[in-house]
């Protein structure tokens, strides 16, 4: 595999500064650049291990602590190994702060995220391509919306709340996206249930978007995240093989 360097940078926001994990290839030669959100764990070491061995394949990635109102990551101490025991505690702390980051201040930094990366001599110039996890799935979306003519491929894994009824829902955004989609659904995910799957693939097939949005059977919520209970070898393979898929297409 390629030699990877990894930092955290610090990137001036509408509102203050924010962390965030840098990795690329050490050869320092510009590459294509992915723009990452993490889990409501945020930037952890789990997170910074999945940016550099998306890195090592070949891109400049950029993992953005969005919750930089609140401090800089992790903004909750957080145990090496996040198990149901843990959660609880965890989400009564993360909940304040998940509210807190409104569609509008997640799209004014996503604006920041994207002007940083257009600026940085480790990555290629035009069009990045842009993934998340669970709450992230939902701001790469809209990201992709938000931003046409900055991204290129959007991907999602065990996204929730994508499709919701409510007014503000991710997927209202499919109208704008040029990229190319790609999601991978839990199985078993209480927060983005068959109903919200269906509603996402009719907005996007309605809107034209080049997709594919797919269920991997038997994967719970979180099926990426090795540091969680949630983590499915299996499935996080396969999440593996379908974004760098979609990346070498895109670029």
């Amino acid at each position: 595999m390629t030699e990877v360097r990894g930092t955290t940078v610090d990137i001036p926001t509408g509102d203050g500064t924010a962390d965030a994990h840098l990795a690329h290839p050490a050869d320092g030669e510009p590459r294509p650049a992915v723009l990452v959100y993490t889990d409501a764990f945020g930037v952890r070491p789990g997170s910074r291990a999945m940016a550099d061995r998306l890195a090592a394949a070949g891109y400049t990635v950029l993992v953005p602590n969005v919750f930089h109102r609140h401090g800089r990551a992790p903004v909750v101490d957080l145990p090496e190994f996040i198990d149901a025991s843990a959660r609880p505690a965890l989400f009564d702390r993360l909940g304040p702060v998940m509210r807190s980051l409104t569609p509008e201040r997640a799209m004014r930094d996503a604006g920041a995220w994207l002007r940083w990366l257009a600026d940085c001599p480790r990555a290629a110039g035009g069009p990045v391509a842009v993934t998340g996890y669970c709450m992230g799935a939902g701001i790469a979306l809209r990201t992709a919306g938000t931003y046409p003519d900055r991204v290129a491929a959007v991907a999602g894994f065990h996204g929730g709340r994508l499709a919701t009824e409510g007014p503000r829902s991710p997927h209202l955004v499919a109208g704008n996206i040029t990229a190319e989609a790609y999601f991978g659904h839990a199985d078993h995910d209480a927060s983005l249930p068959p109903e919200q799957q269906e509603r996402l693939e009719a907005a996007l097939t309605g809107a034209g978007v080049r997709h594919r949005c797919e269920v991997y059977p038997g994967a719970s919520h979180g099926y990426t995240q090795a540091d969680t209970e949630a983590y499915d070898a299996k499935a996080a393979e396969r999440h593996w093989e379908a974004l760098l898929d979609l990346l070498e297409r895109t670029f």
